[in-house]
């Protein structure tokens, strides 16, 4: 999935470093994906720092996360969610569980012409037991993060684009 957004690169990347539960949230749906706290609707400082390895939570008291697989600034963020059925994190370079399900969330920011960003999102996910994840990806995953990611789309979207203004 992608957007255009009227904002440079730089401008977007600080929505992006400072997603988190307990940071500035997902920007899609609060009462879902946020457990019912508001993104954050400016920038924070104290959040503005990101490194390999740090989790983002993604749920209350950081019981489960999507951790910084890849990174190049202002360019790409990689989030990694590797969770048993039971939502414990695990580490898959270790060991799997036997029940787990394993995702992938990419940000690739795409400089335009124009002081212009291409938005560019794209993820993998699996899931064992193999035969569940047809099914929960039919029913539930695709739609709900077609859902969501849209959403997110259009806040992120009208928060850089409002920063892009602010700062002309």
């Amino acid at each position: 999935m992608a957007i255009t957004i009227e904002a440079p690169p730089s401008r977007v990347w600080p929505w992006l470093v400072q997603m988190g539960y307990d940071r500035g949230g997902w920007y899609s749906w609060d009462q879902l994906d946020n457990w019912g706290r508001a993104s954050a609707e400016t920038l924070h400082p104290e959040w503005q720092s990101i490194a390999l390895g740090d989790r983002l939570p993604s749920m209350p008291d950081a019981k489960a996360w999507w951790e910084v697989a890849a990174l190049e600034p202002e360019r790409f963020l990689g989030l990694r969610a590797s969770v048993d059925l039971r939502m414990r994190p695990f580490d898959p370079a270790t060991t799997r569980p036997r029940f787990f399900t394993d995702s992938l969330w990419g940000f690739l920011l795409k400089e335009l012409p124009g002081g212009r960003t291409r938005l560019v999102v794209s993820g993998y996910w699996c899931m064992s037991p193999r035969w569940l994840q047809t099914i929960t990806s039919v029913l539930f995953l695709e739609p709900s993060h077609w859902i969501m990611q849209t959403r997110q789309f259009a806040n992120l979207k009208r928060r850089a684009e409002r920063d892009a203004l602010r700062m002309d």
